[in-house]
């Protein structure tokens, strides 16, 4: 894999056959490798080969989760976590360099991978630099800053290089508008930004917002990578919250472009269509999934389309081209937040279900039927696969000062139900679910997904468990219990044997077929 997702598509989806729905009995650990995610010593046999960052070294860093994809090339692993880079032999795990930034501080909550271009590889640091290292012995080409640390943005994503582009997201949870940049991974120079909030007079979107000042303050992040389309040289992404996050009552409208996928020309940074999928969101339902492009069939017309499955527990398929609505439907069991959906295929909010001083019952919980974790498509079977993580809370409004409080404030929550967390396959023509695996009690999704030419597809159960199911039907052909997956599983050849690696927490677990 070279690329977040295997390829630009967000499919993950490989052309690996050796493990099918009847030889995937037959894996077995090959190897496994903890790595130090936290504070490593700067000098001595276990220090990194390479150190760099803008910090002091003073920073305390705990232990983090490996949560990002796993690049392979060349028989060679690159591996990331905040603040790391990891060049691992693929044979075995063991290292073969070790990057380290000494940070100014921020918001360690993930890094979702790096990319390649050439022979360098680029990743973003939580104190929102860009680096840029050469991919072969782990050195330092340049670094630059993506976004304000003052202003307390934080960055999780993992880069995607298009051409001569480097494409790169930050985010901010208090009240800063959100955008994606392009640079040129020749020299780290800003090529161009776009914003995904007005923040001038005359800027799209501008009249659902009460004021430009509301507007340019309106978050929409940009968390996680989206995928890029080389017929119309979009790059298609999805954006977070609006802020304030819960207390809507001082921006009334829809708040464009927050929640919303977006496609923008990769060369200019100037947007080409858009499409919302929660108008005027009330509770923190980013929409920043990695989307799926895919080549179908809709009404017996062939289709470019691309596709996704919402924190708001709905799933849509719009057009490529032009961002025309194809379906939605929705995929949460329990999801009561829409009073209806609109004509345009975005759900309507039910304004009752927004925070309340008495309390009003909300279904998805604040993390949504899905997250950050991607999701997989297989063209084989024409299914989109995603987890489904349903429940309840009641909501209560802390803050009734119109003016709305900052960030995600204002309100507090009780989770006061489960609706049964699943793993779902669904039609990307229609949206219906073709089939569902419940999760036992207690179990759900924190993992992405994987899927294969030999008709498997991979996740974890949120029981500690790693699964293999039948791409097709549902069947559950294989598990191993090894705790519960933190990242999206990935596969790759090396010395003639498909072997599939993921990781829990620190440590990473590769498997391979013996036998069969």
């Amino acid at each position: 894999m070279a690329d977040h997702s295997g390829d630009y598509t967000g499919r993950r989806y490989s052309l690996l056959r050796q493990l099918t729905t009847q030889t995937v009995q037959h894996l077995t650990l090959a190897w496994t490798r903890e790595l130090a995610t936290g504070m490593p010593p700067l000098d001595g046999p276990r220090a990194p080969t390479f150190t760099g960052g803008e910090g002091t070294g003073d920073f305390a860093i705990g232990r983090q989760r490996i949560k990002g994809a796993i690049l392979q090339v060349d028989d060679v692993l690159y591996v990331t976590a905040p603040d790391h880079v990891w060049a691992l032999d693929a044979r075995d795990g063991s290292t073969i360099w070790h990057y380290f930034w000494k940070t100014r501080g921020s918001i360690h909550i993930g890094n979702r991978g790096a990319a390649l271009w050439r022979d360098a590889l680029f990743f973003e640091t939580p104190d929102n630099y860009l680096v840029s290292l050469d991919a072969r012995t782990g050195k330092e080409r340049w670094h630059v800053e993506i976004a304000t640390f003052e202003d307390q943005y934080f960055s999780t994503m993992a880069p995607i290089v298009v051409g001569d582009h480097v494409l790169a997201g930050t985010g901010n949870d208090l009240d800063a508008p959100g955008f994606l940049q392009s640079f040129d991974p020749r020299t780290g120079e800003r090529q161009w930004i776009f914003y995904t909030v007005p923040m001038k007079p005359g800027d799209p979107g501008l009249d659902t917002w009460p004021s430009l000042d509301a507007a340019s303050h309106g978050g929409g992040q940009v968390w996680v990578p989206g995928v890029y389309d080389p017929e119309t040289n979009y790059y298609i992404f999805g954006t977070g919250n609006p802020t304030p996050g819960y207390t809507g009552v001082a921006r009334p409208g829809d708040n464009l472009f927050t929640c919303t996928l977006i496609a923008v020309d990769v060369d200019t940074g100037e947007m080409a269509w858009y499409f919302q999928t929660s108008p005027h969101d009330t509770h923190d339902w980013d929409s920043a999934q990695t989307p799926i492009l895919i080549d179908g069939v809709i009404d017996g017309e062939p289709r470019k389309l691309v596709s996704t499955a919402a924190r708001n527990g709905y799933f849509f398929t719009v057009d490529r081209v032009t961002g025309e609505h194809v379906a939605t439907s929705r995929y949460g069991a329990t999801a009561n937040w829409a009073s209806h959906v609109r004509e345009s295929g975005s759900p309507n909010p039910d304004p009752r279900k927004e925070a309340t001083i008495p309390g009003a019952l909300v279904s998805p919980v604040e993390g949504g039927v899905t997250n950050w974790q991607p999701p997989a498509f297989n063209p084989d079977t024409g299914l989109f696969y995603t987890q489904e993580n349903n429940g309840f809370n009641l909501l209560y409004l802390t803050d009734p000062d119109p003016r709305g409080s900052m960030g995600l404030g204002g309100k507090d929550r009780v989770v006061v139900g489960s609706g049964g967390n699943a793993f779902s396959a669904i039609d990307y023509r229609t949206g219906e679910t073709v089939w569902r695996h419940p999760w036992p009690p207690g179990g759900g999704g924190g993992s992405g997904v994987l899927t294969t030419a030999g008709g498997v597809v991979f996740t974890g159960d949120g029981s500690g468990n790693f699964v293999a199911f039948d791409a097709a039907g549902g069947d559950l052909l294989w598990h191993t219990r090894i705790g519960d997956i933190s990242n999206a599983p990935q596969t790759y050849l090396v010395d003639g044997r498909q072997h599939v690696l993921v990781a829990v927490g620190e440590r990473l677990y590769a498997f391979v077929m013996y036998g069969g």
